[in-house]
């Protein structure tokens, strides 16, 4: 157990502060590990799934788009676009139908509309998260066909 340079109390091994009186460490000889590892070691397949997470799912997805691991990878790129347009279509939902139909003067015939889009999209994550799980490939009917341009065109 190494001890602290300055006042001489215990310390951890992979500590960069005594935790007594404050004072730096010198780095441990050890190895460290770096903040993308976790990125590094990610099967493709958890990957897609995270993409797929309802409502945050566009994080992951970004993160894999962005990421030079997945570069090469076209299934996992596939479902982070159609993740990150399944996040979209629900934002147009939110943000354009519903304040559209709230508007209008037809809020009471049209309002089970944004209700039922919103059950969609929710049921449509939850579809492809079992997909994906099950490794088997699918590609919802508007959304899939986008995800495969935005694939195509970054080769």
């Amino acid at each position: 157990m190494p001890f602290c340079t300055q006042c001489g109390k215990s310390a951890g091994e992979r500590d960069l502060y005594c935790g007594v009186c404050g004072a730096p460490q010198p780095a441990s000889s050890g190895p460290r590990r770096s903040t993308s590892d976790w990125l590094d070691n990610l099967n493709p397949r958890t990957a897609a799934l995270l993409c797929y997470i309802p409502i945050v799912g566009w994080i992951p997805a970004i993160v894999v788009l962005a990421s030079g691991r997945f570069h090469a990878d076209r299934e996992t790129r596939f479902h982070a676009f159609q993740g990150l347009y399944l996040f979209v279509a629900w934002l147009l939902v939110d943000w354009v139908v519903k304040p559209v139909v709230r508007v209008s003067g037809f809020a009471f015939t049209f309002f089970p509309l944004v209700g039922v889009l919103k059950a969609a999209l929710f049921a449509a994550w939850i579809w492809m998260i079992v997909k994906v799980s099950q490794n088997e490939s699918c590609k919802l009917p508007f959304l899939g066909d986008l995800a495969e341009k935005s694939v195509a065109e970054q080769r």
